[in-house]
Parts: structure tokens; sequence; C-alpha cells
């Protein structure tokens, strides 16, 4: 749930990636915090496990304020994908406003894909939070491995649903920023129908996303490949 400080008119903004273990949520969120301004991005922080990792980074200062002052501040959280860490898992998820999903695209991990999601939504009940309502991104990583299901496979099982499916290589960035940017304008445009950032404060995602990226990867994000899309699915050609 966004948080508010109204004596010194900041919002706070909670995203959290989550997923199966190892399916590559660590790893998003390093290779974001490499494309963020250091002016803008917090220190990256980790907790690890014996054999999975729970990360998270908090992007303060973010400092952007919209023309009547508001400050905005995101912060972006991983949660550990070993089942035992449920407990974990359920915490931080606790006043998320929109979520990744990052999904492992081997074969062989369709079972524990599919054992994550549906834990998710268990948690997010347990939290109190709408699954129908919450933004929710699902990001497909690995894409460069063998043996992994294909895109039209993905497209079947995911295409008609109402969350939007990137695909990605999170440890060689492709998709990660995509997946941000998606994640970002989804939990704002919910957040504006609540509580009308944008009429009331002159909010735009977009001058927050620019204002948090180096002029390199801006640079970079310009060229990226045409996009094609079927129904909420999103992936390269």
């Amino acid at each position: 749930m966004v948080q508010w400080n109204f004596e010194f008119k900041e919002v706070a903004v909670k995203l959290v990636y989550y997923g199966p273990a190892l399916s590559g949520k660590t790893t998003n969120l390093q290779a974001l915090h490499g494309m963020f301004s250091p002016d803008h991005r917090g220190r990256l922080m980790s907790l690890e496990t014996q054999n999975d990792r729970t990360l998270f980074f908090d992007l303060l200062p973010l400092q952007y304020k919209t023309p009547s002052g508001l400050s905005v501040k995101v912060k972006l959280y991983t949660v550990p994908g070993q089942v035992i860490h449920n407990s974990t898992r359920k915490a931080v998820l606790a006043g998320a406003d929109a979520v990744s999903f990052v999904a492992d695209s081997q074969k062989s991990q369709a079972l524990s894909n599919s054992i994550s999601f549906k834990n998710l939504k268990e948690n997010l009940k347990a939290n109190g939070i709408d699954f129908d309502a919450i933004p929710i991104v699902i990001q497909f990583n690995k894409r460069d491995l063998d043996q992994i299901k294909s895109l039209e496979e993905i497209r079947h099982d995911w295409g008609q649903s109402r969350f939007p499916t990137l695909a990605a290589v999170a440890s060689q960035g492709k998709g990660v920023f995509e997946t941000f940017e998606c994640l970002m304008r989804m939990a704002f445009d919910s957040l504006n129908q609540k509580y009308e950032f944008d009429r009331k404060y002159g909010f735009q995602v977009q001058d927050l996303v620019s204002a948090l990226t180096t002029d390199k990867i801006r640079s970079l994000l310009s060229l990226k490949s045409a996009l094609v899309s079927t129904g909420g699915f999103t992936l390269p050609r």
C-alpha cells in the first residue's frame, strides 16, 4: 500500500519481484541498479540465505518532484523463492503496490513456476491484497538457455490473461528495464485511479522513469528492437 508522509509531502511506492527460487529475481534488481543514475539510486542491499538470496534496494533518494513539490520514492524488493521461506515472502509482500512475477523459462521449471504463482495468490490474500486488482507483470526469464518453453507455448498459457508478459535474459540485461517500466506504469495507473496523482500533483510516470536512468541507458533503450504484442503478451521479435 502506498505510504504517504503529508508533513514532508512524500509518497513511497513498493514494487515486489516474486517467483520461484533462482528464476532471476536478484539478477533483475542487480541489472536495474546498474541502469539507474547514482544520483537517484539507493544502496543495493542483500540478505543471503544458504541456497538462495533475498534482496531489496530502495531507490533513495529519487528526489523527483512534481511541479507541485511532491517527492516520489520507489522501493523495490525481491522475495526468497525457496518453499521454506514462505513467512519471509509473506512479510515482504505486505503493502505491495505492484508485483513482477519472474518465471523460469526452462521446461523443467514449469511446475515450480506454477507452485510459486499459486503461492503469490495465497500470500496476497493473506495480506489482504486483492489478487484481481493489484497490477502484476509476468517476466519469462532465461530465454538464452536450452530446453525452454517456446514463445508459442507461453502465449498459449498466458496470452489471454490480464497480465502483460515479457521475455528476458536478465543476466544480459535484456528485458529487465522493459519489465520495470511496465510495472511502474501499471502501478501508477492504478494509484492515479485511487489518488489522482496526475491531476493533483502534475505527476507523470515517464518523467520519473527518465529521471532515474542514466543518459547511456536512455540512449540504448531508444535503439531497442521493435516489439510485437498479442493481447496482453509482449515479446521481442
